[in-house]
């Protein structure tokens, strides 16, 4: 017989991995079901090395998703301002489209939000030439597109190391 908790946490972390799709903190979610069904099964502790090696790459992973957006805009001329207006617009986009495509359209959002946040500050802001702000606003683009991709690897990595934990023996 498989136990009622291991099929409803292994349920919950593939919900948890889907709302990567929203741009929600997903990999956090994740870990924490996981640290749940730790306390539901006190016996069945992974490796402690494990559990820190885990946490430390959501946390990584996090930050890398905005470090790469910033690095890219920054690579491809975007000024500060225009960071933290595709930051902004990436987060207002999400927003604003996760209803379209069933959720699919806030990955979407927050892709043509960092175009359209940083395009925005550059043209409207920083009085740059149109050439320029479309530059610096594709590197936010590429930068948050590297960042969800790098998230979502991480997340799959700790999908991986969940399910091992929870259906090993």
């Amino acid at each position: 017989m498989i136990p009622l908790p291991n099929i409803l946490s292994s349920v919950l972390c593939l919900l948890a991995f889907l709302t990567h799709i929203f741009g929600l903190p997903a990999n956090w979610f994740i870990l924490g079901i996981f640290f749940l069904w730790m306390w539901i099964h006190p016996a069945a502790q992974p490796d402690t090395l494990l559990l820190v090696l885990l946490v430390v790459a959501a946390g990584v992973a996090e930050v890398l998703e905005f470090v790469l957006q910033s690095m890219a805009s920054k690579r491809y001329g975007a000024s500060s301002s225009g960071n933290w207006g595709a930051i902004l617009g990436a987060i207002a986009g999400a927003i604003l489209f996760a209803p379209l495509f069933f959720g699919l359209g806030a990955v979407l959002g927050a892709v043509a939000g960092a175009y359209g946040g940083c395009l925005a500050v550059e043209l409207l802001w920083k009085k740059r030439e149109k050439g320029v702000a479309h530059q610096a606003a594709v590197g936010a683009m590429f930068g948050k597109i590297l960042g969800l991709s790098l998230k979502m690897g991480v997340g799959v990595l700790l999908m991986v190391q969940v399910f091992t934990a929870i259906w090993k023996g």
